[in-house]
C-alpha cells in the first residue's frame, strides 16, 4: 500500500510531487512570502497616499488585497504546473490569441492612468492584457521557433518575428516602452538560442535602437523619462525619494514599520517597493532578494543543460528571461540605473494582473521543467520529457 506522496503514489498529486522542480518552487514561495511582508510594510503609506475626500483606506488595505491575490494566484500556479507539456503548449497558444485581442481592445475601451492607457476595466478589476501576454507569448514563440528543428523550410523565425512586431506595435501605442523592451529581450534570447545568425541579430538590434530614437523624438512620455534619467533635469521626485529610502535604511534598515520616507514615495507598494524594503530592512535584505532571483535563473539554466526537447528548452529559457528581466528592470529603476518604467518586482510588488500573470507564467515554467529524477523509466514523466 503506497503512502500519500510516496514514490509509489500514482495519483495526480503524487506524480506531480515527484516530477516538479521542488527547489525552484521553494524559491518562488520564499519570494511570495517576502512580498507579503514588504506589502505589509508599504501598505500604510499607499493607503494614506490614496485616501482623500470621502475615501478613507484602512492602513492594511493593500496588505489584505495582496493576501487575496496570493490565495488566488498560488493555486493558479500549482494548477498550471500540473499540466503536461502538450497541454501547457495548448494553453499558451489559445491564451496568446485571447490576450492579443484584449491588447488590441485597450486603445478603444481602456482606462487611462498616469498618462498611459494599459488597462481594461472588468467590473471592479483592472485587467492589464500585456501582463498575461508576456508568459503566454514566451511559450508560443518557443513553439514557433522550435518548429524549425523539425522542418528547416518552415519560416519559423519570420512568423515569430511578425508576432513580436504586432505585439510591440500595440504596446507602443499605449505607450508602454518598458514592456515592449521586455518582449523584445525575451524573443531575442529565444531566437539566438534557436540558431538566429548574428547578422540578423545585428539588424534587429539596430532596428530596436532606431525605434527607441523615434519614440524619444515623438513620444513626450518617453522623452520626459529619458531626459530625467540622463540629465536629472525636470521632475525627479520619484527617484529622489526612492534613493532617500535606501540611504535612510543603511545596511540593516530602520526596522519593520519604522520607515518614514515611504510616506512621500510614489507607488510604494508597486513600482518602488524595493526602496521600501531598503528603508525598513536594509541593503542586506535587498541583496538577499537579488540573490534569490539570481538563484532562480541559475536553477532553471542548470535544468536546461540536460534538456533535449527544443520546445521545452526555448520555452523555459524565455519564461525565466521574462521573470529575471522584469526583476532586473524594477531593481534598476529603484537604484536609478534605468529610466522609470512602471514595472513591478515579480512576486513581491502588490498587484492583481501582475501577480496572477506571474503565477501563471511560473506555473508554465514549472510544468515545462518537470521530470522524474528517481526512475529510469516511468509512464508518469510528462510527454516530451526523458527520465
Amino acid at each position: 500500500m503506497s503512502t500519500p506522496l510516496g514514490r509509489a503514489d500514482k495519483t495526480l498529486l503524487g506524480r506531480w510531487f515527484w516530477t516538479i522542480d521542488r527547489p525552484l518552487l521553494a524559491l518562488v514561495l520564499v519570494l511570495i512570502g517576502i512580498g507579503l511582508i514588504a506589502v505589509a510594510a508599504a501598505s500604510p503609506a499607499a493607503a494614506h497616499r490614496y485616501s482623500g475626500g470621502s475615501v478613507k483606506l484602512d492602513d492594511m488595505y493593500y496588505f489584505k488585497r495582496q493576501l487575496f491575490w496570493i490565495l488566488l494566484g498560488v493555486p493558479v500556479m500549482l494548477g498550471v504546473s500540473m499540466l503536461t507539456v502538450p497541454w501547457a503548449k495548448r494553453l499558451s497558444l489559445i491564451g496568446t490569441l485571447v490576450f492579443i485581442v484584449a491588447l488590441a481592445a485597450v486603445p478603444f475601451f481602456g482606462a487611462e492612468a498616469n498618462g498611459a492607457v494599459r488597462w481594461l476595466a472588468l467590473g471592479g478589476f483592472q485587467l492589464q492584457p500585456s501582463e498575461f501576454l508576456k508568459p503566454l507569448f514566451a511559450v508560443t514563440s518557443a513553439w514557433l521557433l522550435a518548429s524549425r528543428f523539425d522542418d528547416g523550410d518552415v519560416p519559423a523565425l519570420s512568423v515569430s518575428c511578425g508576432l513580436l512586431v504586432l505585439v510591440v506595435a500595440m504596446l507602443v501605442m499605449q505607450p508602454d516602452i518598458g514592456q515592449s523592451a521586455l518582449f523584445v529581450g525575451v524573443w531575442l534570447v529565444q531566437a539566438v538560442l534557436a540558431g538566429m545568425s548574428f547578422a540578423i541579430l545585428g539588424i534587429v538590434l539596430a532596428a530596436g535602437a532606431g525605434l527607441l530614437v523615434v519614440a524619444y523624438l515623438f513620444v513626450p512620455h518617453v522623452t520626459s523619462r529619458i531626459d530625467r534619467f540622463l540629465t536629472g533635469d525636470g521632475d525627479t521626485y520619484q527617484i529622489d525619494k526612492a534613493l532617500d529610502g535606501f540611504r535612510a535604511g543603511g545596511l540593516f534598515g530602520a526596522g519593520p514599520g519604522e520607515g518614514q520616507n515611504k510616506f512621500s514615495l510614489p507607488e510604494p507598494h508597486t513600482d518602488y517597493i524595493f526602496s521600501v524594503i531598503g528603508e525598513e530592512f536594509g541593503a542586506i535584505a535587498c541583496t538577499a532578494i537579488a540573490i534569490l532571483f539570481l538563484a532562480m535563473i541559475v536553477r532553471v539554466l542548470l535544468q536546461l543543460l540536460e534538456e533535449e526537447d527544443p520546445f521545452v528548452f526555448l520555452g523555459a529559457a524565455g519564461l525565466i528571461t521574462q521573470i529575471g528581466g522584469q526583476a532586473m528592470i524594477n531593481i534598476g529603476v529603484n537604484l536609478n540605473l534605468l529610466p522609470s518604467k512602471g514595472m513591478t518586482l515579480p512576486f513581491i510588488s502588490h498587484g492583481g494582473s501582475s501577480f496572477l500573470a506571474l503565477s501563471m507564467g511560473m506555473g508554465l515554467l514549472l510544468a515545462l521543467t518537470r521530470r522524474n529524477r528517481f526512475l529510469k523509466s516511468s509512464p508518469y514523466v510528462p510527454r516530451g520529457r526523458t527520465a
